[in-house]
């Protein structure tokens, strides 16, 4: 059976990424980074691998996974935009996010959060 590599890439690089509000939740302390995004599952997998490499740019959220392990953070998606053609604009998802932070405004945030990653 032939696969046709070429054609398995272009097929890939057309399909669009779910868009939406991305969390990483510790599971121990309550809080929460929250963030918008055009490519959740990419975002979520980098956050991963940022915290993993000990490089992630929000200072507290990398030393409470430092200190507290992996096993105490939840990854997830908050929301998703519906897609019609293209990528969701960026006014869509700058408005999901601010609802998002006015919804957990009682939420303990990282510093992150109000940036978006």
């Amino acid at each position: 059976m032939s696969i046709d590599r070429k054609a398995l890439t272009r097929e890939y690089k057309r399909t669009p990424r779910p868009a939406g509000v991305f969390q990483v939740r510790n599971i121990k302390n309550g809080r929460v980074l929250i963030g918008p995004t055009s490519n959740l599952p990419g975002i979520l997998n980098r956050l991963r691998f940022e915290l993993e490499l000990g490089t992630h740019p929000d200072n507290e959220l990398q030393a409470d996974w430092d200190s507290m392990g992996p096993e105490a953070f939840e990854f997830g998606v908050l929301d998703r935009l519906e897609q019609e053609e293209g990528e969701p604009g960026a006014e869509d998802l700058r408005i999901l996010h601010q609802l998002w932070l006015e919804r957990l405004s009682d939420t303990p945030l990282y510093s992150q959060s109000s940036h978006g990653a």
